[in-house]
């Protein structure tokens, strides 16, 4: 009976564990002042073997909390609240079981419109983008923000005749693999600022180190790293073109430059969000505009890529898309048709099949995958 009870006891056991590893958090950021009806920013369960989701938590009266970042500890969030000139940050605490956040407490933006934020053990970074500047922001013991530790104004401009480059738009603010230096992304300036990171400093966290000037008029958007940390790779909004890097001690050196559509395509691109799958085998990039696609590329051993698929993404304004920790599926966040669609992937070709799942809510534009605790 002991032998039994024993080897009972162990199968329960494993079977939790296969449980836990199964099911993720999945947070969802929206734009709450649109037809969308959106009510703030929503926990599903996400189960990976599968691909079903159930709605765990809806943090409500958060206006705009376009973009989301999770704290390394996975004890909070920090979210965007996009309302132009009045912007703010706001800290949560997370409770990653029942997927409810807690408000603790928000900070004026210091600039119009941020659109990323970002954070590592001390601080959180956020991206103005009307605003054209980055604020940094330390982080308390119980998760609340400080005041600003640090302020960069950027104040370039570029060439796009529809007038998006009449001045600085800071899009992306990002760690590098080695949490050495800081990556953001100027889409009004055309250009990627590398700045040195120092998180122990209290008032110049943040020094440049170089700055790289991409195609004029392509506008810089988000840039991804290979899970070996070796590889960046950089979307363009107004082409759409992905810029393969090879990443070095803070360096980023160009090795490809490719497109996401079609040559004789002649719509609107307004490229959006790039991933690269958990194994680091596939690179996937999605397009909005008049595209509403998704382009998956093979990467080879040098970090170059070669084009495998493209498909529609079955919605209007992919704005986010995110692949699950098992990396089994592909969810793509549509702004305009508020709902999230949710891909099966072939881990062997990369490719992209459509599960008919649906998650319905209104303007969904960040999907943030976490686990479970």
């Amino acid at each position: 009976m002991k032998k039994i009870l024993s080897l009972l006891s162990v199968l329960l056991f494993t079977f939790h564990v296969q449980a836990q590893k199964a099911n993720y958090n999945l947070l969802v950021g929206t734009y709450t002042n649109t037809a969308g009806k959106s009510e703030g920013i929503y926990t599903y369960n996400f189960h990976t073997f599968s691909g079903t989701t159930r709605l765990k938590s809806v943090a409500k009266g958060i206006v705009n909390p376009s973009y989301l970042t999770v704290a390394p500890d996975r004890k909070f969030v920090y979210s965007v609240n996009e309302t132009g000139a009045t912007s703010t940050v706001s800290a949560f605490g997370f409770n990653s079981y029942s997927g409810k956040l807690t408000f603790l407490n928000k900070q004026d933006s210091h600039g119009a419109d941020p659109c990323y934020i970002t954070a590592d053990n001390k601080n959180v970074v956020v991206a103005n983008y009307s605003g054209g500047s980055l604020a940094v922001f330390g982080r308390n013991a119980d998760g609340t923000l400080t005041g600003p530790k640090q302020i960069i104004q950027h104040t370039g401009k570029s060439i796009d005749p529809e007038k998006r480059q009449e001045s600085a738009h800071v899009h992306m603010v990002q760690f590098t693999p080695d949490k050495k230096y800081l990556i953001c992304n100027d889409l009004g300036e055309d250009h990627i600022y590398v700045y040195s990171y120092n998180p122990a400093s209290k008032d110049r966290l943040l020094s440049i180190k170089t700055v790289l000037k991409t195609n004029a008029g392509s506008g810089p958007r988000h840039l991804t790293f290979s899970p070996n940390g070796r590889f960046a790779y950089l979307t363009h909004e107004f082409n759409g073109s992905i810029t393969a890097f090879v990443y070095s001690n803070g360096n980023l050196n160009k090795i490809q430059e490719i497109g996401t559509t079609d040559p004789e395509f002649k719509g609107r691109i307004d490229g959006a969000d790039i991933h690269v799958s958990p194994d680091g085998k596939f690179l996937y990039q999605s397009n909005r505009g008049d595209a509403n696609s998704i382009s998956v590329f093979s990467i080879l051993s040098t970090g170059k890529l070669n084009f495998v698929s493209r498909i529609s993404t079955e919605g209007k304004g992919p704005r986010n898309f995110a692949i699950d920790p098992s990396g089994n599926y592909l969810l793509v966040g549509h702004q305009y048709t508020n709902n999230i669609v949710i891909f099966k992937r072939n881990k062997a070709t990369g490719e992209l099949k459509d599960t008919g799942k649906r998650i319905e809510v209104g303007s969904p534009v960040c999907l943030v995958f976490t686990p479970i605790n």
